[in-house]
């Protein structure tokens, strides 16, 4: 708690007036970041643009929710971190946000806007590249938050719009790739 203060400088007793420990600290991190996204989920439901701007701009909001908006917003990333009942909050605001997602994915993919053959699966992908840039963001960085969430942005939309599924391209494309050294085969021994 001490360390948590001084990132926020706090005194330890001004932090423990507001949360009874590092659990609670750790669920306002995850809710804050989450109420972030669920608003810019209802704003890209509102919206008139297609399904790829609507996209790019919650992907975009997003991605600077986790690196720029809500200190220790990464944080929404350690849900096992919490103790049951308090991830099971989390869990359930995590689950309607993806599922927010998956219906503007779904939206999409009828409309023709996005090319892709499960929704769940894309859902996943574009949210996991979303995510793992709390990972590798820096501040101290060449590029700024919000820069890297555009270009974020950018590349996670741009997967779901552009190529061809593999049942398009046949059921060949789909078989495992074979290394010319033969590294994919069990060691004979």
């Amino acid at each position: 708690m001490r360390e948590i203060a001084h990132a926020a400088d706090l005194s330890a007793a001004n932090l423990y007036h507001y949360f009874r420990g590092k659990d609670e600290i750790l669920f306002f991190c995850q809710e804050q970041a989450l109420e972030r996204m669920l608003a810019a989920l209802a704003e890209a439901r509102r919206s008139r643009a297609s399904v790829p701007d609507r996209l790019y701009e919650l992907a975009r909001a997003h991605v600077l929710c986790l690196l720029d908006e809500v200190f220790g917003a990464a944080a929404h990333l350690e849900v096992d971190a919490l103790p049951p009942a308090l991830r099971a909050a989390i869990v359930r605001k995590r689950d309607t946000y993806e599922r927010g997602v998956r219906a503007l994915i779904i939206r999409g993919i009828r409309g023709g806007d996005l090319t892709s053959s499960d929704a769940t699966i894309s859902t996943r992908a574009f949210l996991g590249a979303l995510n793992w840039t709390a990972q590798w963001f820096r501040p101290d960085g060449p590029l700024a938050a919000d820069r890297v969430a555009a270009l974020v942005a950018e590349y996670a939309v741009r997967g779901l719009t552009v190529g061809r599924s593999l049942r398009a391209v046949g059921p060949r494309a789909a078989t495992p790739l074979r290394l010319a050294s033969g590294s994919n085969r069990k060691s004979q021994g």
